[in-house]
Parts: structure tokens; sequence; C-alpha cells
């Protein structure tokens, strides 16, 4: 009975997984024989539902590893709309005084976020690492979209970044030093007349 209980959720992930292909699979084909009336990018389309599908399959599971892909491809492709896509037109001119480059990675800097948030909200376990990835995306996107102070930030972390692996390294280096000690009974003493 426990071998059943246990492939239970192994399948339904399987099963979620195979759906989400289906959908993607679906979605490409449908926009290689229909034409772009919208002015919704095909790419747009696929990034988009496919981010969506992920996260939703995240909601439903509420394990944490559906809200990766799901993060990464919903800020793609909110990027895109950004740029490139139907959200484009909404962006008043001259925003950002740099490149509109800057603004597609603001947007995927906020798919990295999402999936922190999601796995916060919805998972058993809270993923932090995206929130490196995601704010180094946010600098460059700062960096690119206005300039200024933020290249200028952007231009030190670049220079500086070996400091931070060091006091990584005294940090590691102080722990395992003066780390938990165990108590002395759990040690074996050799006593001197054993010797």
């Amino acid at each position: 009975m426990t071998k059943q209980t246990n492939t239970i959720p192994a399948n339904r992930n399987a099963l979620i997984g195979g759906l989400i292909l289906i959908f993607g699979g679906a979605l490409a084909f449908v926009g290689q024989i229909v034409p772009d009336s919208w002015g919704l990018g095909f790419g747009l389309l696929v990034l988009l539902g496919l981010g969506v599908s992920f996260i939703i399959a995240g909601l439903l599971t509420r394990e944490a590893g559906w809200f990766i892909p799901g993060g990464i491809l919903s800020g793609i492709g909110a990027g895109i709309a950004l740029v490139d896509g139907p959200l484009a037109r909404l962006i008043p001119a001259g925003l950002l005084p740099g490149d509109e480059g800057g603004l597609f990675m603001l947007a995927f800097a906020g798919g990295w976020f999402l999936i922190t948030v999601l796995t916060a909200l919805f998972a058993d376990e809270t993923h932090w690492w995206p929130l490196i990835p995601g704010g180094i995306m946010l600098l460059i996107g700062l960096a690119a979209g206005f300039g200024s102070i933020f290249g200028t930030v952007l231009s030190l972390l670049g220079n500086l970044w070996p400091i931070a692996l060091i006091a990584a390294g005294l940090y590691v280096l102080y722990k395992a030093r003066h780390g938990e000690k165990q108590p002395s009974g759990d040690v074996p003493q050799m006593s001197d007349s054993k010797l």
C-alpha cells in the first residue's frame, strides 16, 4: 500500500507535465497556421502560455519545482510583451532614457522574483536563491534603462564581486571553527590508564 501512495504523486506530476507539453505543442502548432491578426507575437503566446501553465501546475500540486520554469518563462514573456508586444504601446515614449532592453531585463528580473514569492505563498519550501539572479538582472535592467547611478553601481559591483567571495569564505571558515561543538559525552575520551 505504501508503494501505491508514493506513486500517485509521481503519476500526477507526469500527467501535469505531459498536459503542459501538449498545451505548448498545440500553441506552437496553432501559431504556425493562424495568422497573427491581433498583433500578438507567436513567441509571446507560447512563452506566457507555458509560464502560466507551469505556475498553475505549481498551484495545483503545491510543489516548488513547477514555479521555477513558470517564473522564468513568464518573465521572458512579459519582457517581450513590454518591448515588442501589445504592451509596448502602453509604455510612454521616453519613459526610459536609456536602452529599452533595460525594460526587458526588469520584466525578466520580475519573473525570478516571482519564483520566490510563489514558493513562499504556495509551496512547502521557499526558494530564496532566485533573488540572486533576479537582483543581478534588476541592476542590469536599471543600468541599461536609466544609466547614471545604476550604471556606476553595476560597474562598481563588477569590480568588487571577488570581495563577496572572500567574505563568504571567511564566514564558512568562521562557522567551521566556531560552529556547534559536540558535547563531551558523545566523543569517547581516552584516559591516561589506557595509554
